[in-house]
């Protein structure tokens, strides 16, 4: 049962990443491995609150794959709970919180999780290392598109911090 988790010290404010992570219909922009992505429904669900569903296809070479999922954004607690509807999984949950960092520079953490396994052992055989790959990656890109939005932030001189693991932890 695969997993993966990475905290990330990134130069942009926690609702500037959270805004960035919930524009679900830009990521064939920039998110590894991502070909396309179609948002059937965004619906306010609870003060602050906003669920999404989307079909995301990813691709690599000649695999490519679609499934569907739910995400439920809460806005005030600066939260991303992602849960899977269809596909190829046979489960898939993931989670993003954004916390701001004291000081005067803007900054924040940005922590994401996902916890998944493929419904067919080969699928996962031949997909399992893009996944991890693209989850390496998944991090930096979005840190990259936040700077192409919003400008960099603070001082260029200090790079951004990162911790990833390969984790079992639980929602």
């Amino acid at each position: 049962m695969p997993s993966f988790r990475n905290i990330r010290r990134v130069r942009h404010t926690a609702q500037n990443m959270f805004d960035l992570v919930t524009d679900v219909e830009a990521y064939p922009k920039f998110v590894p491995f991502c070909t396309r992505m179609r948002l059937r429904q965004r619906a306010k669900t609870g003060e602050g609150l906003e669920t999404l569903v989307a079909d995301m296809e990813v691709g690599y070479k000649a695999i490519r794959e679609r499934f569907t999922s739910r995400a439920v954004c809460d806005r005030p607690n600066l939260t991303i709970f992602v849960e899977y509807i269809d596909g190829p999984f046979s489960r898939m949950k993931n989670r993003w919180v954004f916390r701001d960092e004291p000081g005067p520079a803007a900054a924040c953490t940005v922590e994401f999780f996902i916890d998944y396994e493929f419904k067919s052992r080969l699928l996962g055989l031949l997909m399992g290392s893009m996944f991890d790959t693209a989850f390496r990656k998944f991090s930096a890109a979005f840190e990259k598109r936040a700077d192409e939005i919003y400008g960099r932030a603070g001082p260029s001189s200090p790079a951004s911090a990162s911790r990833s693991s390969a984790t079992s932890t639980d929602f």
